[in-house]
């Protein structure tokens, strides 16, 4: 076993695709573009980390090995289907050959749009590859340009999943569009490049990560696979997301959180529930933070839940050296406080006034369907109250 620094070790993981994880490896980016076919690649990254040194160093990278430095970043926090038709344009200008997906969820999403559209015929709309049944043969896989993946926040896991979410801007709605070749090739995870997050930055991705853990381990749905490893990203979650936000230079920690996302993202093919179809309503109205939104409406979720998943609740809390349910509640609470998390939806803008559109909105959510408790008009409504 080779360890790099502070004792991070290096290794090559297949599951669910090629994980390339240690620090510094981010100098391997070219020759993992190159592994795929890749002789043009574009970056596609969020506006705030295009100037930083991190992304400079990648382009580096991919320059030295002829690979050129072209560059997308007009991406939202929540992006959208403007973003995407703007990405697609730069990357048919510059007549690339795949894509580097750069950043954090939302550069990881739009860059798999850009991949998975660039190249359909011209009377498929993103929105018919919804995930939904089989919509996703109405794409045609060969025309799907190949992707490697570099996260810099450890939250969404889209860097090991099938899917991108994405905000229709007519409708304000968010929706999962899935592709099974919207899994990156090639994954570097170098929680080097983690380092640099603001501190709510930190906090929100973990979280989400968190959430991802929480809602798999919740679902009632058979994946024992999945089972196992949403409770282990739960306990890594739990020794390491306080510590990354109050030592941002702890590599150790940043790997373990960086891991975390990876496997919840793995493990919410299990399912998700009532807190993602609450939150992505939300942040497609307010422009939220998703993995915020998701952390204050945790707690209400998990009272919602308590009579279906106590005893599940219990043996995860027994693993994670808690106390039964209501320890496992109390570290939620704590965790929030340790983190500034906001205290309620009303907290982070959302009006009274448009919980019937929330509701509506969170019951077309595909998450909703993997929740333990069935979600109605009526709970729903009430449990978004709860997180005013």
């Amino acid at each position: 076993m080779s360890v790099d620094k502070q004792g991070v070790p290096d290794r090559n993981w297949s599951y669910p695709t090629a994980i390339k994880f240690g620090v510094g490896r981010i100098a391997e980016l070219a020759d993992h573009a190159k592994s795929v076919g890749m002789k043009k690649p574009l970056l596609v990254t969020d506006k705030a980390l295009a100037s930083l040194p991190i992304t400079a160093q990648a382009l580096d990278v991919l320059e030295a090995a002829g690979l050129g430095r072209a560059v997308f970043s007009e991406v939202d926090p929540n992006p959208n289907d403007k973003n995407m038709a703007e990405g697609i344009a730069v990357y048919k200008a510059g007549n690339h050959d795949g894509v580097i997906l750069f950043g954090g969820g939302s550069a990881l999403d739009l860059g798999k749009m850009i991949a998975l559209m660039a190249h359909q015929r011209a009377d498929l709309s993103v929105w018919d590859l919804e995930d939904i049944d089989d919509w996703f043969t109405r794409a045609d896989a060969d025309k799907i340009a190949p992707m490697v993946a570099v996260p810099t926040t450890a939250g969404t896991g889209s860097e090991v999943g099938r899917a991108g979410v994405l905000t229709n801007l007519a409708t304000h709605k968010k929706k999962i569009i899935f592709h099974p070749k919207l899994l990156p090739a090639v994954t570097i995870c170098d929680p080097a490049l983690t380092v640099g997050m603001p501190k709510f930055i930190t906090a929100g991705t973990g979280m989400d990560a968190l959430a991802h853990c929480l809602e798999a381990y919740s679902s009632p749905f058979y994946h024992p696979m999945s089972q196992g490893i949403a409770l282990e990203g739960l306990r890594l979650v739990r020794e390491n997301l306080v510590t990354v936000y109050n030592e941002p230079g702890n590599l150790m920690a940043r790997g373990h959180m960086m891991s975390a996302a990876a496997m919840g993202a793995v493990a919410f093919q299990k399912g998700l529930g009532a807190i993602h179809s609450l939150s992505h309503p939300v942040g497609a109205v307010y422009g939220t933070h998703h993995g915020t939104t998701n952390a204050v409406v945790m707690p209400m979720v998990l009272d919602f839940n308590r009579p279906v998943i106590e005893d599940r609740i219990n043996a995860a809390s027994a693993y994670l050296g808690l106390k039964g349910f209501d320890g496992f509640r109390a570290w939620i609470m704590e965790l929030r406080e340790q983190l500034s998390i906001p205290a309620s939806l009303t907290a982070m803008g959302v009006e009274a006034s448009r919980l019937d559109e929330l509701t509506e909105m969170a019951l077309e959510d595909p998450s909703c369907g993997g929740n333990p408790t069935l979600m109605t008009r009526e709970n729903t409504r009430a449990l978004y109250q709860a997180c005013m």
